[in-house]
């Protein structure tokens, strides 16, 4: 045996593997700033406009219709469409690019295009074939980026295209988010395309909940317009009881026109009045609203807001939408749509 074999068998196992480590690490940074020097050198070629020799490199260097898996794989296509550049995306797209190129986490052009609402280049990526319910490990739709963008139009093509406009309990909601950040026109085109306003996920609760939570104003009413349940909240929290918590005022006001129960109780057995802040707005509306006879169970309404509930509940809330078009007077129309 000689020397150096002596040596190396002598070292402790730890060391050994620690240098098999460093070995593999070497080989992925030298195979990542490979990668990036290419994904460079591909962007300079489409800057400068030759984007035939930028197809080649890719299609030389990168493999995205055997699913070619490095984080590092960012297609041409992809920086297009992130970048809303129409006219390099169809050029790419005629020169045989898969509009469904994917990255390790599953990003695809689509969902670029929908995240920064650049509604030519989703449009283009649609008509190309681009699947339109592909999701990310996270379970990310290009609907849901749509959404969170605040993008109506590339909403209303997506589920003009087949979108599914609701996703399933373990995947991120598109009517959700929406509702988390007020794009109360996104909210509206899911709910025209079939979205459940009132869908329930466990750790968020339904849309309307959000909205409360989120102090959301419009997003709450139109909602509500469209037929959500105002007692249906998260767990025995109701939406009222979140907008109490809040002290949001508004949508107090707005849930208690719409019936919601000012005697409900949460899982700590409290009213909305009693989880409202100490001597907040929402404390003192709800104290001046309810009966203060404590004979009395329920909180006595008006007879027009006991009307219109009565009558909405008969219409049912799928045909909610079309009390637009019955044939009556405007303001009748208006009083049984909130308006």
């Amino acid at each position: 045996m000689s020397e150096r074999t002596e040596e190396l068998s002598n070292k402790p196992f730890v060391a050994r593997l620690s240098n098999v480590y460093l070995s593999i690490l070497a080989l992925f940074c030298f195979k990542l700033f490979v990668k990036i020097s290419l994904n460079l050198l591909t962007y300079f070629y489409i800057v400068r406009g030759n984007r035939k020799e930028a197809a080649r490199i890719s299609a030389e260097f990168y493999d995205y219709g055997q699913k070619h898996g490095s984080w590092a794989d960012r297609s041409p296509l992809h920086d297009a469409a992130s970048q809303g550049r129409l006219l390099a995306l169809k050029t790419l797209i005629s020169q045989g690019h898969s509009v469904n190129a994917l990255t390790i986490d599953h990003v695809t052009p689509l969902h670029e295009a929908c995240v920064g609402d650049h509604v030519a280049c989703a449009r283009a990526l649609i008509d190309a074939g681009a699947n339109v319910n592909a999701f990310t490990i996270d379970g990310v739709t290009p609907l849901f980026n749509a959404c969170a963008a605040g993008s109506v139009a590339c909403t209303e093509i997506l589920l003009e295209n087949g979108a599914k406009p609701q996703s399933f309990e373990c995947r991120p909601s598109p009517i959700h988010e929406a509702t988390s950040k007020g794009h109360y026109g996104c909210v509206e085109a899911l709910v025209s395309w079939g979205a459940d306003v009132d869908v329930d996920i466990p750790h968020l609760g339904t849309a309307l909940y959000t909205a409360c939570v989120c102090q959301e104003l419009e997003c709450a009413r139109r909602l509500l317009r469209e037929g959500a349940s105002v007692q249906k909240g998260k767990s025995l929290d109701s939406p009222l009881h979140a907008a109490a918590e809040k002290d949001f005022t508004a949508v107090v006001k707005l849930l208690l026109d719409f019936g919601a129960d000012i005697n409900g109780r949460n899982a700590e057995f409290q009213r909305p009045v009693d989880v409202a802040p100490p001597s907040s707005l929402s404390e003192g509306f709800l104290l001046t609203y309810e009966d203060l006879n404590p004979t009395l169970l329920v909180t006595p309404r008006r007879l027009d807001q006991l009307c219109r509930l009565g009558i909405r509940s008969c219409v049912g809330r799928d045909r909610l939408r079309l009390l637009s078009h019955l044939p009556l007077p405007n303001r009748l129309r208006n009083y049984l749509q909130f308006q």
